[in-house]
């Protein structure tokens, strides 16, 4: 029996909750044991050690002779997987779910403009799952019918705490090294059968990087641009993207109290503007200072009675009083809270708007060399887009503990799995209609790289944000960086001290910054030659790489 027959077989059960009501899905994952109620009225759940994070290294892709072509198997995240393999996994699934006391499915959308909404139907055994798919995805709108996906939806099983039997997989995924036997779990995508599946990862961020790779992958065969992105609108509708990886501080900065929030993570760019593709936020909680960061904190920990609150908090320190530590990071850095939207209190409730004015990359620069905010001219946005550099922070990923530089295309590599001019093209095309502003802001380290000088200080990187979002910096004088070739304001508003607006004015050891800085120039060039000199990519892009 092929799958569809035999998942319809599945939800027909009298076992299987489907389209559960909130309070009663919230009361559900309290009775299954699946979470503790907070103090506050919050969710508590705690994931086993390899769950912590996402697993890039059991994150596959299924290749088909059909669209092989469409997929760049050249980069390190797009792993391929057998079809026979896959079609094992799906019944391995399958059979879990048929001996499950409980089965809950729920139906959703991925997509705020009905016109492109995706429709997904998640099914799996743990009630948190739905609850988090509830807190993160769309509810299906009354237009669904118009959308291009509307005869093209997508099913994911997820089956967070069940394992693979490791012989029965032997030499047909990777030798996990940890167990020193085959792979025990796996996230899944099969993009011309539209199914995903999510088995033996418990963190909540698999199920929702999952589908937003699926939109990434499918939207560009459309016209349309996946970001991986925040927005937000200011009072005259003017639109901001913020474009940048885990721990750059997109969910942070894009919660501004002066503008509503379009969405934090993962956004389409069509012909008529942008909209977000999710319901709600996955933000971390590593050292969240609610005097600096009010609105992500209230909507985590405000007090309400559990079964209207409904935020999941994962794996953060909580003691035995049902009050957090967030600052104790022995269980992870990489602790997260899930909440809808409607938690916030400046919200765009369309969740879409115009096309943007301006666009921000974000870079958490370990190294410490980058300035803290430059404008990018076109190409050198085209430059820093394809090539996406950041540093991977503590937590975001399994084995990762301390920051190490990155280069992650389009600010999202392991999400964008598509050939590199499917989304270069389409960034520039837009770029070319709508005259938008492109600045680089580095989020990263100052006075010295990490270890030896200090994170930037995130109330002084929100005052150059706003400056850049605002318009303020049309103005003012830029003078061109003759390493990184990036355009560095002589001033900016709202930054009294114009001196740290250079780098180097904050190193105490000028000659350590020259040599670092080169260092960070020789690793671009050397990625450049590495993943792109042969793609056909333009000169006068190229020409955009830092050093001689």
């Amino acid at each position: 029996m092929t799958f569809q027959p035999r998942l319809a077989k599945l939800l027909a059960r009298k076992n299987v909750k489907r389209n559960m009501p909130r309070p009663a899905l919230i009361q559900e994952c309290v009775d299954n044991k699946e979470v503790l109620v907070s103090a506050c009225g919050a969710l508590a759940t705690w994931t086993p050690t390899e769950s912590t994070g996402r697993s890039p290294l059991d994150t596959l892709m299924v290749r088909r002779k059909e669209s092989e072509h469409t997929i760049d198997w050249t980069a390190a995240n797009n792993i391929p997987l057998e079809p026979r393999t896959f079609d094992m996994m799906l019944d391995d699934a399958l059979k879990t779910l048929g001996a499950s006391k409980k089965v809950y499915a729920s139906d959703r959308v991925i997509g705020a403009d009905s016109s492109y909404a995706l429709p997904v139907l998640t099914v799996g055994n743990f009630a948190l799952t739905q609850l988090f798919v509830d807190n993160m995805f769309r509810p299906v709108p009354a237009g669904i019918k118009k959308s291009i996906f509307a005869d093209r939806g997508f099913t994911i099983l997820v089956c967070p705490y069940d394992k693979f039997d490791p012989k029965r997989y032997k030499g047909k995924v990777r030798v996990d090294p940890r167990l020193g036997t085959a792979s025990t779990m796996v996230i899944a995508m099969d993009f011309d059968r539209r199914i995903g599946l999510v088995y033996g990862s418990a963190y909540c961020g698999s199920v929702k990087k999952t589908l937003f790779t699926v939109m990434n992958y499918m939207l560009p065969a459309e016209g349309i641009l996946p970001i991986h992105c925040s927005a937000n609108e200011g009072k005259k509708g003017d639109i901001a993207l913020l474009l940048g990886l885990s721990g750059t501080g997109k969910t942070t900065l894009s919660a501004d109290a002066s503008r509503a929030l379009l969405g934090d993570d993962e956004h389409g760019w069509n012909d008529t503007g942008i909209a977000n593709f999710e319901n709600g936020c996955y933000a971390k909680l590593i050292d969240l200072n609610p005097k600096k960061e009010p609105e992500i904190h209230k909507a985590c920990f405000h007090k309400a009675p559990y079964l209207k609150h409904g935020a999941i908090i994962e794996n953060a320190m909580m003691y035995p009083d049902g009050e957090f530590d967030l600052f104790d990071d022995r269980l992870t850095p990489n602790s997260r809270g899930s909440y809808p939207l409607k938690f916030l209190t400046n919200i765009k409730k369309s969740s879409k708007g115009g096309h943007p004015s301006t666009i921000l990359f974000l870079t958490a620069d370990a190294n410490g060399v980058l300035p803290p905010v430059s404008k990018l001219t076109r190409e050198q946005a085209m430059f820093w887009f394809i090539m996406g550099y950041t540093s991977k922070l503590a937590g975001t990923e399994t084995g990762v503990t301390e920051p190490k530089s990155a280069f992650s295309r389009f600010f999202g590599a392991p999400f964008m799995p598509r050939n590199p001019d499917d989304y270069a093209s389409l960034l520039g095309k837009k770029l070319d209609e709508h005259g938008t502003d492109v600045y680089l802001v580095n989020t990263g380290w100052s006075g010295g790289p990490y270890g030896v000088g200090s994170r930037m200080d995130i109330m002084l990187t929100r005052a150059m944000c706003a400056a850049a979002i605002n318009g303020k910096l049309k103005d003012v004088k830029f003078k061109k960086d003759p390493i990184f070739k990036v355009l560095v304001p002589t001033s900016c508003p709202g930054v009294k001290d114009s001196s740290v607006l250079w780098p180097k004015n904050t190193w105490k050891d000028k000659k350590a910054y020259d040599a670092r800085a080169q260092k960070l120039a020789a690793d671009f060039q050397a990625q450049w030659q590495k993943a792109y000199a042969d793609k056909g990519i333009a000169k006068a892009i190229a020409d955009q790489c830092p050093g001689a």
